[in-house]
């Protein structure tokens, strides 16, 4: 009995053993190596020289951008030219909860910024959402080229971008229950625009600027400012622009 039980181990042991080398082993698939680089960045936008009634408040104007980027270096310098594309996601947030339309006054056109009052009672929020795709052009220096994950870097450049959606958004609150209203209107906002950038940072990090060159609206067709109060006040345009400072996050 102990023979046979002994000869059905062995026996055993060696069909596993075959089995185990006669196994197709399993293939690794590597990552795919893409070429250039991803960069995500989140900023604040400030508006420069606007109306009182467009008064921006500092967390919930924001934006994010995502671009992808290929680096070309220049010969053997630390230079290179970097161009892009992808897109920013711009929102502009007012504090004093007023609301953006166009103008109906028989005196101006335009654009006006107006308190709603018991139209949309218990608000919590308003703002303006601008998206765009853009293609952003950079000339960068760098430390060390051969190792740009630890190298300091310096980039200046410019956008272009053209505004490919626009609205408002009110949310606010009626009855206990909250409620949202989204305005699709292009509120006489600048399609194409273009501006500076710069960045500074180490590795992956860099903190960046953006100044928008061109207005927000339209020229001549911008937010009103209220001059004056009562029978006396009057509507005047005024343009301006718009800046954007935050951080950025690069993929290598």
């Amino acid at each position: 009995m102990m023979l046979k039980f002994a000869a059905f181990v062995i026996l055993t042991g060696v069909s596993l053993g075959a089995f185990s080398q006669s196994e197709v082993p399993k293939k690794i698939t590597a990552r795919p190596d893409i070429p250039g680089t991803f960069v995500l960045e989140f900023g604040v936008n400030r508006d420069l020289s606007a109306p009182p009634d467009f008064s921006l408040g500092l967390i919930g104007s924001r934006s994010a951008n995502l671009y992808y980027q290929y680096e070309f270096r220049i010969l053997k310098s630390s230079f290179s030219f970097v161009p892009g594309i992808g897109l920013s996601l711009e929102r502009f947030k007012f504090k004093n909860n007023y609301v953006i339309d166009y103008a109906t006054s028989a005196i101006a056109d335009g654009i006006l910024m107006f308190a709603p009052g018991d139209t949309i009672p218990g608000i919590k929020k308003s703002q303006l959402i601008t998206n765009y795709i853009e293609v952003p052009l950079e000339l960068r220096y760098s430390t060390n080229p051969e190792d740009p994950a630890r190298s300091f870097k310096i980039s200046i450049g410019g956008r272009v971008g053209y505004m490919y959606d626009s609205f408002s958004k009110v949310k606010y609150k009626e009855n206990g229950e909250g409620k949202k209203i989204k305005n699709k209107e292009d509120f006489n906002l600048t399609k194409f625009r273009y501006g500076v950038t710069a960045r500074i940072g180490v590795g992956n990090f860099s903190i960046f600027g953006y100044y928008n060159l061109t207005s927000l609206f339209e020229d001549g067709k911008g937010v009103n400012e209220r001059i004056g109060e009562g029978t006396t006040q009057t509507l005047v345009k005024k343009d301006f622009s718009t800046l954007t400072i935050g951080i950025s996050l690069a993929s290598f």
